[in-house]
């Protein structure tokens, strides 16, 4: 198998109009997604600071992300599709359904929190409705899951795709290479796609794994390998709709590989300046997803000062919301934990 480029692979021949209409996108639909953007961040950063302001316990950021992971909603049919998130995709899950009140409610740990009833840690994205499949703290495990998925619907005849997100340090994994296999030999329906931000934790993508691409892999898995630019909302809408066009032919799964950076410490545990350099970080700030979506959506007509004004008002409305309605609610009684866990006691 080739290893290909999203830029390499042909676009409409309307070749005058702005990308986003060369990809089938209305200006609504590519605004939409901008929003979707600038929501995920503001909650992500009002996240951050909670935690800095001791309200919360953790909090693990997909700031940087957010390019990727919006086209990825976009190129699923939303609750139709299956995803397999992992502990970034705030703005995959955002967009795909999930609300901030329900983000929130995670974060603090508080009762009706509806992913895992306040037992799991924040980030644990899943709402069995929305077809989003809750995930486990240790990495990979949901590659090899997000497989068996895909074989279940390869033996129904359903339409539906699978997609699962990781971090390049999952790559490292056992599971991952056993996800990746099952997957090629029997040309399973799913797409793996990898938000390459250039450190797992600390160490950087040269100490993790000796090619250069983690799309190089695919090869070895009979899938085709493809790299975007993974901070261009745009190329990555144009890979990943490929992709899930190629699973629902039944051409089989695709590793996509997503170039981008992590805009924030690992975690808010994680204190990043020993490992990499603050000049390093502000190069990278000039790639940031979010201000080359405003600047695309700015030229192409789509947004003005005053649009983006009352995006940025209602973004903060919103988290405003979310963060007070998780404050005031209430803790789980802690008998609640033993809830679905141990079945009725038998009589003696």
């Amino acid at each position: 198998m080739t290893l290909a480029l999203a830029t390499d692979i042909p676009t409409t021949p309307q070749l005058l109009a702005p990308l986003h209409k060369q990809l089938g996108l209305h200006d609504d639909l590519a605004l939409e997604m901008f929003w979707h953007m600038l929501l995920a961040r503001r909650l992500d950063e009002r996240m951050w600071i909670l935690h800095r302001q001791h309200e919360v316990a953790f909090h693990i950021s997909g700031i940087g992300h957010e390019a990727t992971q919006v086209a990825a909603a976009y190129a699923l049919k939303r609750g139709h599709d299956f995803i397999f998130p992992y502990y970034r995709d705030l703005c995959l899950t955002l967009a795909l359904g999930l609300t901030p009140r329900a983000m929130m409610l995670a974060m603090y740990g508080k009762a009706g929190e509806p992913m895992s009833g306040a037992r799991q840690m924040p980030a644990h994205y899943s709402a069995r409705a929305l077809n989003i499949v809750s995930i486990s703290s240790p990495v990979a495990t949901q590659i090899p899951q997000a497989s068996g998925m895909a074989l279940a619907i390869k033996y129904q005849n359903a339409d539906q795709v699978v997609m699962t997100c990781f971090g390049e340090g999952s790559t490292a994994e056992g599971d991952f290479h056993e996800g990746l296999n099952w997957a090629g030999i029997f040309k399973l329906p799913v797409i793996f796609l990898c938000q390459n931000n250039q450190y797992a934790i600390s160490s950087p993508v040269e100490r993790e794994m000796p090619v250069k691409n983690v799309a190089d892999r695919a090869s070895a898995y009979g899938m085709p390998g493809v790299i975007f630019d993974g901070n261009d909302f745009l190329e990555a809408y144009r890979a990943l709709t490929q992709a899930v066009a190629r699973a629902r032919r039944g051409e089989g799964p695709t590793l996509l590989e997503a170039k981008m950076y992590r805009l924030s410490p690992h975690s808010s545990d994680d204190d990043d300046r020993t490992y990499r350099s603050r000049q390093e970080v502000e190069y990278w700030k000039q790639r940031d997803p979010l201000l080359l979506a405003r600047k695309y959506c700015m030229e192409n007509g789509l947004l003005d000062d005053a649009r983006l004004e009352e995006f940025e008002q209602r973004a903060r409305q919103i988290v405003d919301d979310a963060n007070e309605f998780a404050r005031n609610a209430p803790y789980p009684p802690p008998e609640e934990a033993l809830n679905g866990v141990w079945g009725a006691l038998p009589k003696i």
